[in-house]
């Protein structure tokens, strides 16, 4: 279990999708802050500011796929170009139900997995308990 404040970055351009998160993790007890970005670009733009700035980086990252401006697949390409020597736990979490999107996310080195929507409370804390 971590012991100090978890940053959970939610990518996502669904404002219900980002509240029912934020209730979820209120209920799993832990210590999280959440960041919420609204498309890949966002949340690009976000995470170099946090580099320039020598801030901590995200330790839970959750991609939406389907986004304007920037999608979830652009976001993982962008932010595995940025070749960032960076320890997180990337999740893409989608309503998809398509194999091949599922196939995908196991293809690009930064994504740990795949997961359905919604998130549940027990599924959060496994993904929280997880974190070195």
């Amino acid at each position: 279990m971590p012991s100090s404040k978890i940053n959970l970055l939610v990518i996502d351009d669904d404002d219900i999708n980002i509240f029912i998160i934020s209730k979820i993790v209120e209920k799993t007890g832990y210590d999280v802050e959440i960041c919420a970005k609204h498309n890949g670009q966002l949340a690009i733009d976000y995470i170099k500011d946090l580099v320039e700035n020598h801030e901590q980086l995200p330790q839970l990252v959750l991609v939406d796929i389907n986004m304007p401006i920037l999608n979830g697949w652009e976001f993982i390409e962008a932010f595995e170009a940025l070749n960032l020597e960076v320890k997180n736990d990337m999740y893409m979490l989608s309503s998809s139900v398509y194999e091949n999107d599922i196939e995908k996310a196991k293809s690009y080195k930064s994504v740990k997995g795949f997961i359905s929507k919604p998130l549940s409370i027990d599924r959060l804390k496994e993904l929280i308990a997880a974190i070195d």
